[in-house]
């Protein structure tokens, strides 16, 4: 007992010891692990704690070391060893060694060290209570002095400074924490506002963070002439690092700073404008094209605006300063082309000279150029006054540039192939190019192609998984009220082109199937496979959407199951579950009827091998969450659940239960018993029948016997509703409860429980009575396995039952009418205990 006792206090003090060890206090650790040692020396958890401060310790010394030997003696070897120690996972310098590490890289100046010294000291300052304490302290004693000490030390270490000033845990007072990051976020900007420095990604930064954390404290800091500075860094001719962290700033200031911000914005890209100097023209385009996609209605607002269109028209002439505008114009009206009525002034003010560009122009303008007509044509609404002859010119324009984008796309004609990408994406929601691009196997086969080489460019991946989402979007499935509501709808709006979309013919299931097929054919399976590392929330959405609609054919399911589909969307259901987000939540839900649809169709043996990957009882999570109610849906009368995933859903589980491996029932009945059970009480008949057959075949396994026959009054219940389901209109669905009540019938506290039943066997003879041979024969399969198997006082009362409810002759009945040997069998059998 003394023995348990010592090894109790030492598991305690062990644990006490690790948290001291992370909290940096390590003397205090070592007392309490020598402790432990005396008590219990050979414990586990008390040797492995001490070889860890032991392992700790030589890292520590030996970092030490390298820090020593690289800023004495210029050692760059040793720096790069520091620099990797501190990225390496599980290995965190002891808090003293850490300071004195920082220590020595600042007594040395900036530029006497290389840039590895910025690795150092952002490694240390991000995994070391103790050296942002002390960065704290030396803010606090004067914010310029340490931040000239630190800017020049590279961009990580600049960066740690606002890690510094983030971290409420290491300053005295929340004063005096706002007070140095007020005056932190002013040396960033004034650094920005430098001439002649090449650091601007640095101060941007800065900046960024700051504003992205705490905008609300800071806003009040940016006045004309530090946003100005700002919005400059916007500039498209700027690395793109340089602007994404200008981008952030910007967005971050404009949500904070509301209508104040928005107005202060507008002026200061209006003043630009009207200054008309190209340099100044640059800057206020790419300042609006970096806003519309993030802030669209301060954009469009600024764009619409009668100075910005008036600044406009100068720039469709081919004068030099056009010349050297024109891209960032360019780029300007692809960005605007997202807001409707952006893109209907740039097609009244400005698609004649864009059309001149298309054929004129160079190519990468235009390129460009067919982009943003390609937007402006496929969007632009065709009114009640149009004639057909308009609806016919404005689809031969947009074929013309799809065969445009073609051409460059299969000739690799163009360096910036996301543009060629991006104005097909646009073009395909028409239904006339989706045919134009899906009968031309040659361009689905260079799409695919394309898209493989370039899985990790996210631009042109996302564009071109884009265009395959628009081939194979099927239409909406109404129902019969919401279609109701939709004609009320166009009559109410007189649109007679919103009724012809309605019921574009090719866009019916018919064409959508065959695009499918077209391109299942082509490869696009194997891609998404190849693509399923991605983890971009948006590319994942729309792989899910994707794979959903090419399972929509029957016919298809096989081909994609041997192409490798189930264990890709077995992958992309388990890696986002959980996942916060709408994409990410459409994903799961689509990949997980999509799985449902091809585990409906195909043999689970094909697919899950009886020993390796995947395993089938990995199907059955994302399964059952298509039962489950989604919690961000809401449901009304106009738009209720839709229930078709869950009838596909219990169809693939039905199908899986029938596998010869009975981890498969059992793990469905473990993970998914409670849905499928109130499912069993559906409104929809279809849904009820499919839960029903599930039912059934879960009633091979252990785990599902018991549900109905442990002798409970859960049982009971259960057995209540599973009769009274052998009642029902639905032939299919009286035929599964009986196929359930002829196995569980093997079982004598099954047997019990239907005796309980007030029509327990009124309901089975009811069934020996139909005019069906199955049901039938699952009736007298049913009364066969209470007269014969059921023993003792069950076995009598069973006899007594099924006489009294005219047993004797139902079943003699049936002998008589029946030329079904199966039956006669089970029919003499069941008959032969009543008449002895």
């Amino acid at each position: 007992m003394v023995h348990s006792t010592s090894e109790e206090r030492a598991v305690h003090l062990t644990r006490e010891a690790v948290e001291l060890i992370d909290a940096g206090h390590r003397e205090a650790a070592s007392r309490n692990l020598r402790e432990a040692l005396s008590l219990a020396p050979e414990h586990p958890a008390v040797k492995e704690a001490f070889v860890k401060i032991q392992q700790e310790e030589e890292n520590g010394h030996h970092l030490l070391d390298l820090c020593r030997r690289y800023t004495s003696g210029k050692d760059e070897p040793a720096g790069k060893d520091a620099a990797l120690y501190l990225r390496t996972d599980g290995l965190k310098p002891p808090e003293e060694v850490a300071l004195e590490c920082v220590k020595l890289l600042l007594a040395q100046r900036p530029h006497a060290l290389s840039s590895l010294q910025d690795d150092i000291i952002s490694g240390l300052v991000r995994q070391n209570a103790s050296v942002r304490r002390y960065f704290s302290e030396q803010l606090q004693v004067s914010v310029t002095t340490f931040f000239d000490e630190i800017y020049e030390r590279g961009d990580g270490a600049a960066v740690c400074l606002d890690t510094v000033v983030l971290d409420p845990t290491v300053w005295p007072s929340e004063d005096a924490r706002l007070h140095c990051e007020r005056e932190l976020f002013l040396l960033f900007i004034a650094k920005l506002m430098e001439s002649g420095h090449d650091m601007d990604g640095r101060s941007l930064k800065g900046i960024a963070r700051l504003l992205a954390v705490d905008a609300a404290k800071l806003q009040e800091l940016v006045d004309d002439e530090g946003l100005d500075v700002i919005l400059s860094s916007l500039d498209s001719r700027l690395p793109l690092e340089w602007r994404s962290q200008a981008t952030l700033a910007t967005v971050k200031y404009l949500e904070i700073s509301g209508q104040v911000g928005e107005e202060r914005f507008s002026r200061l890209v209006t003043a630009k404008v009207v200054k008309g100097r190209s340099d100044d023209l640059i800057e206020a385009f790419s300042a609006t094209a970096a806003v519309f996609p993030v802030i669209p209605e301060v954009a469009a607002s600024l764009f619409l605006s009668e100075s910005y269109m008036a600044a406009l028209a100068p720039l469709t002439s081919r004068d030099a300063k056009s010349r050297k505008v024109e891209p960032h114009f360019l780029e300007l009206l692809n960005a605007a082309c997202m807001n409707k009525a952006c893109r209907e002034a740039i097609s009244k003010h400005l698609s004649t000279w864009l059309s001149h560009l298309l054929t004129n122009g160079c190519d990468e303008s235009s390129e460009m150029a067919a982009v943003i007509l390609a937007k402006v044509r496929t969007a632009a609404q065709v009114g009640p006054s149009d004639s057909n002859g308009k609806v016919e010119e404005d689809n031969s324009r947009v074929t013309e540039l799809v065969d445009r984008f073609k051409d460059l796309m299969s000739k690799r004609k163009t360096e910036n192939l996301s543009n060629v990408i991006e104005g097909l994406a646009y073009a395909s929601v028409k239904s006339t190019v989706k045919e134009q691009l899906a009968t031309d196997m040659a361009f689905l086969q260079d799409l695919v192609k394309i898209l493989r080489e370039n899985c990790a460019d996210s631009s042109v991946l996302y564009g071109g998984l884009m265009i395959i989402a628009n081939l194979t979007q099927f239409p909406p499935t109404l129902t019969e009220e919401q279609k109701k509501m939709s004609q009320l709808k166009s009559y109410a709006e007189a649109s007679p082109s919103g009724a012809r979309a309605n019921s574009d013919p090719l866009d019916d299931e018919q064409h959508v199937i065959a695009r499918c097929n077209a391109l299942i054919k082509a490869g696009v399976m194997p891609l998404l496979v190849d693509c399923g590392k991605t983890n971009l929330p948006s590319v994942q959405g729309l792989m899910g959407k994707i794979v959903v609609a090419l399972s929509w054919d029957r016919k298809s399911r096989g081909t994609l199951a041997q192409q490798g589909a189930v264990k890709f969307l077995l992958t992309m259901a388990a890696a986002k579950q959980g996942s916060p987000g709408t994409n990410a939540a459409e994903a799961v839900q689509n990949a997980s009827q999509a799985l449902a649809r091809i585990l409906i169709s195909v043999n689970p043996v094909h697919v899950f091998p009886s020993s390796g990957f995947p395993q089938i009882t990995s199907a059955i999570r994302p399964l059952t969450a298509l039962l489950v109610s989604p919690e961000t849906t809401s449901l009304t009368a106009e738009q209720p659940r839709n229930l078709l995933p869950v009838f596909e859903s219990l169809l693939a589980l039905t199908n899986l239960a029938s596998h010869p491996d009975e981890a498969a029932p059992e793990a469905i009945v473990r993970q998914a018993w409670p849905v499928v059970e109130d499912l069993l009480l559906s409104t929809s008949p279809m849904v009820q029948r499919a839960a029903c057959e599930l039912i059934c075949n879960l009633m091979t396994c252990e785990s599902g016997i018991v549900k109905y026959a442990d002798g409970s009054k859960r049982a009971a219940q259960r057995l209540h509703v599973l009769l009274a389901l052998t009642d029902t209109d639905d032939m299919a669905t009286r035929s599964a409860a009986g196929g359930a009540l002829a196995m569980l019938t093997e079982f004598e506290a099954a047997i019990a429980g239907i005796l309980e039943r007030p029509r327990g066997v009124q309901l089975l003879l009811a069934m020996c009575q139909e005019d069906d041979e199955g049901l039938v024969h699952r009736g007298v399969a049913c009364v066969r396995n209470m007269t014969c198997l059921a023993t003792g006082d069950i076995g009598r009362r069973a006899k007594e039952a099924i006489k009294a409810n005219g047993g004797v002759n139902i079943l003699s009945s049936v002998l008589k009418k029946t030329k079904n040997p199966a039956v006669l069998q089970v029919g003499v059998e069941a008959l032969k205990p009543l008449v002895e």
